[in-house]
């Protein structure tokens, strides 16, 4: 795990992770319904430089992915901030199963003549990477929604791609506790918290995390300027939910082992 408690047990840490160490604070993350904080320590207006809530989130969520995280308004809205680093007339590469909101956005921006897209089937390794030589924007699902396929994706990860290419994973079905995109040579790896990182079906949320300074700049300034934030109910809901992910996790996979198996 990419976490800096090394140490620990991820469950620990996750426990842990994005709490503050400074005596007489609180305990947990506190939920801060703040738009405005007074001048003098570095942050003044939440849309431009977040509120405490959402940077213990983005804490938690880096140290799983292993590099910096960004927490957006939705999943959707994480995935519409990479299709913002696009320039017109782009290639945008889609696995041909992917999340229908992701197909419909990519669909509706090359109706406009924003990109143009192709798909193809996430098992056809050697034609991602081949693609990755040509596209702008290498978009992998992998296990997928819906129908779970997986991708080769420490293969294509490493392809040779295009200068100022973007390859993005959605890594919400896997969890960062089961597969480091980053890792595999990722430029972003993307959660829709929606799912198994808020864990109750009680809040819409997403991040995309990276370890490319560029293009996180790039990346939070698209939420900037969309104002696709967190509420800081979500972010706090969030925080609370991810903390106990393993446990979470690690059950759903032994019910779904015991369904196939029977």
């Amino acid at each position: 795990m990419s976490h800096d408690a090394d140490s620990l047990q991820t469950d620990s840490w996750l426990i842990a992770a994005g709490r503050t160490d400074s005596a007489g604070a609180p305990l947990n993350v506190p939920l801060i319904a703040a738009s405005n904080f007074l001048i003098g320590a570095g942050r003044q207006y939440a849309r431009n430089e977040g509120t405490p809530t959402w940077e213990a989130l983005e804490a938690i969520i880096g140290g799983l992915e292993g590099g910096q995280a960004i927490s957006f308004a939705s999943g959707m809205a994480a995935v519409a901030a990479v299709f913002d680093q696009l320039p017109v007339g782009a290639l945008v590469v889609l696995p041909d199963d992917v999340y229908q909101g992701v197909a419909t956005l990519a669909n509706d921006g090359a109706n406009r003549g924003r990109w143009q897209v192709t798909r193809l089937a996430a098992i056809d390794t050697a034609r991602w990477v081949e693609a990755a030589g040509q596209a702008d924007l290498i978009w992998l699902e992998s296990p997928s929604n819906p129908l779970l396929t997986v991708a080769d994706l420490e293969v294509i990860c490493q392809a040779p791609r295009k200068a100022g290419a973007i390859l993005a994973v959605d890594n919400t079905f896997a969890t960062p506790l089961n597969q480091q995109p980053l890792a595999l040579g990722a430029d972003v790896s993307m959660q829709s918290a929606t799912k198994f990182i808020g864990g109750h079906s009680d809040l819409l949320c997403g991040s995309l995390s990276t370890t490319n300074e560029a293009l996180y700049q790039g990346l939070r300034h698209s939420r900037e300027l969309n104002g696709a934030t967190p509420g800081a109910l979500e972010a706090f809901l969030a925080v609370r939910g991810v903390r106990t992910l393993a446990l979470r996790l690690a059950k759903a996979q032994n019910n779904a082992m015991a369904l196939a198996e029977r």
